[in-house]
């Protein structure tokens, strides 16, 4: 893989990664059956992928799309305040981040993945793979 998939992530990154692919959370595998396998308008989604700094729920390299499921404790006002910070670094490297709560992908799924696609159709040109 490039070094452009991961924007230099650090090492240990990668551990934690695979940790969460064991753990994630019950809207998490949710939307996880829709993504994987190219299921939605042909896009590789990745899951728990290292980026930067950061571990991103879903990403999807190809249109520069972070995709995050965001439980209660995201609602904490210093937790927003890291979440608009990671939001604004990855918007630097040219990608998009959006964000839906679990609930939102437990009662509302079909407006999750509506919205994903208009992203995905919004999104850049294909990024090569280089």
């Amino acid at each position: 893989m490039s070094d452009n998939l991961h924007q230099g992530a650090n090492p240990r990154l990668f551990g934690y990664a695979r940790v969460n692919r064991q753990i994630s959370t019950e809207a998490e595998a949710i939307l996880w059956q829709c993504l994987r396998n190219r299921k939605l308008k042909g896009c590789k989604f990745r899951r728990q992928h290292p980026i930067a700094d950061y571990i991103a729920d879903f990403y999807c390299f190809e249109r520069g799309l972070v995709i995050e499921v965001d439980g209660e404790y995201h609602m904490d006002k210093e937790q927003m305040a890291y979440d608009e910070q990671r939001t604004n670094r990855l918007n630097e490297l040219k990608i998009k981040v959006i964000r839906f709560t679990n609930r939102e992908v437990m009662e509302k799924l079909d407006f999750v993945l509506k919205e994903i696609k208009r992203h995905l159709v919004d999104a850049p040109h294909p990024r090569p793979f280089s």
